[in-house]
């Protein structure tokens, strides 16, 4: 069968049997991405909606009967379970204790499982006990997969593989518009779209272009519409592209803008965008200007370290391509406000690399930096390397440590120095300080709605209400930093300026309460460590 045969046969599969497919996407573990502590605040339950299982939902079988349950908005009963000839799930790494929890839950009334998705097609051995693993995107193995739940709803009696080779993947452009009818979108702090796959660098820490390949493909401005309208029609005020890299191809990125912008025009400015980027998106300024246009309003950029040798030795010298401080800059001239991601434990950090780091917060101005220790993902070019210099820890040598590296000094250091720049960057006068930046001098280059009285709709009065409540009533009365924001509360309110008002005070939030759990040994040091750490609900009263 050629390739065009078998897309054609996945998305017009037919089945002969009957069949109920529980899709459950399973909780994130807390961390610093998913804005846990803002929750409360926005009333809102989970991050983003699943975008893999959402997908596989629209290319299920329509015969069958589908039950979608996202496990970061409601939990999957056993009766769910019990309802379900099989059980479907997929995530990421950080998600892995809570795939084998899904896993487990299943089996214990008999169901069989599947996994897919970026972390089981990376690391197929952390999941042992599940019956079927789908490694690879979407595509042949998908479509063996449906056509084994058709046969037999019976658990396999050894673990069985069905894979997807790079040749016979779906190309993202026959890709259908994920199941966002199945979720409520104001459950979500953003909505998310993916517009792309892959990535053309070679960083050595990085596992895309392993499993997603050097060649970015992406789907045609016209599906990205669609999905789009899906997601405001559905409530949506926030949208995230979810690609590794928006500017993976840059000729595609700039394809696809002028078709954003007459998107906004539509909506007229109502919802903003965001994605995650290679910094040297700053020398695209034709590139930079259109996204101003279309409303993006934030970027997430993998700055990495600001120590040019240390980026040399990652092989991130794209981030090399002019000035760090002034690429930033030119992305904050286009009203794009800047995330970065920072490593700590390289084997090119010093005693001096935590001051430097702290200095680099403070001139960039960056308010939301994710700040880890380094781990070795499986199949990156740094775990090859580590595993040849015997520097990788087995997970039972490094229980009890957020990373599977044997530093080139005492871990305690290394975790010590990652606490010192945490308690620095997320001290509460400083995190307002960068934020102050910003509204004078990236939010004023934004564009926005027309006609922003449309917006005051019931549904928006009355939500926007009850989140101003509850920031007054947690942070305003009872927060330890209260004169902090009061002082940026007055400054914005009195310009008119209500939603910088929103934003910094949810996300700030959730970044000092982050901050102080981390410094105080509650939270890991890497969003990949599996290390039990305690545990404590997402609270707005702190």
């Amino acid at each position: 069968m050629n390739t065009e045969d078998n897309e054609h046969a996945l998305l017009e599969f037919e089945p002969s049997s009957q069949r109920r497919i529980l899709l459950v996407s399973p909780r994130f573990a807390y961390s610093f991405g998913t804005f846990n502590h803002a929750f409360p605040l926005m009333g809102v339950k989970g991050f983003m909606p699943p975008q893999g299982l959402l997908l596989i939902a629209s290319l299920l079988p329509k015969a069958w009967e589908v039950r979608f349950i996202d496990e970061n908005v409601e939990d999957a009963t056993s009766e769910d379970f019990a309802w379900a000839d099989a059980v479907l799930t997929s995530g990421m790494h950080i998600q892995r204790d809570n795939l084998n929890d899904i896993a487990r839950r299943a089996h214990d009334v008999g169901k069989p499982v599947a996994i897919g998705g970026p972390s089981v097609s990376a690391a197929p051995e952390y999941y042992p006990e599940i019956d079927w693993l789908h490694i690879g995107e979407v595509g042949e193995g998908t479509l063996e997969l449906f056509r084994h739940i058709d046969q037999s709803r019976e658990r396999p009696g050894s673990q069985l593989r069905f894979e997807t080779s790079q040749e016979r993947r779906l190309p993202l452009d026959r890709f259908p518009t994920p199941a966002y009818d199945r979720i409520l979108i104001l459950d979500y702090l953003l909505g998310s779209v993916q517009f792309s796959s892959g990535c053309p660098f070679t960083c050595e820490f990085c596992d895309i272009p392993n499993l997603y390949g050097r060649n970015p493909r992406m789907k045609t401005p016209e599906q990205i519409l669609a999905e789009l309208d899906a997601l405001a029609e559905g409530g949506a005020v926030s949208i995230y592209f979810v690609d590794d890299n928006f500017i993976a191809n840059p000729n595609a990125a700039e394809e696809l803008l002028p078709h954003l912008i007459e998107w906004q025009k539509k909506w007229d400015f109502q919802v903003r965008l965001s994605c995650e980027a290679t910094l040297n998106i700053a020398k695209y300024k034709d590139i930079l200007e259109a996204m101003r246009q279309a409303f993006f309003t934030n970027i997430f950029v993998g700055i990495e370290t600001p120590e040019p040798d240390a980026l040399v030795a990652m092989k991130k010298s794209q981030n090399l391509g002019s000035p760090i401080l002034e690429a930033l800059h030119e992305i904050n001239r286009h009203g794009m406000e800047v995330a970065g991601g920072i490593i700590m434990g390289l084997d090119t950090d010093t005693p001096e690399t935590p001051e430097v780091i702290k200095e680099f917060s403070e001139a960039s101005n960056i308010p939301i930096m994710t700040v880890n220790i380094l781990y070795a993902l499986p199949h990156t070019p740094l775990y090859d390397r580590l595993e040849r210099d015997g520097r990788l820890l087995s997970e039972k040598e490094h229980a009890g440590r957020d990373s599977n590296i044997r530093f080139l000094e005492p871990y305690e250091n290394v975790a010590a120095r990652w606490r010192d720049v945490i308690d620095h960057i997320f001290e509460p006068s400083r995190l307002y300080k960068r934020y102050a930046y910003n509204a004078n001098n990236t939010y004023p280059h934004r564009l926005g709605p027309t006609k922003p009285i449309r917006q005051a709709t019931w549904t928006n009065i009355k939500r926007a209400a009850g989140i101003f409540s509850r920031v007054i009533w947690n942070i305003g009365l009872r927060g330890h930093y209260k004169r902090i924001f009061w002082k940026m509360a007055v400054r914005e309110l009195c310009r008119g300026k209500i939603e910088t008002f929103f934003q910094v005070s949810m996300v700030a939030h959730h970044l000092i309460v982050y901050g102080r759990e981390c410094v105080e040994g509650k939270l890991q040091a890497s969003n990949y460590s599996s290390r039990s750490v305690e545990r404590e609900p997402a609270s707005a009263a702190r």
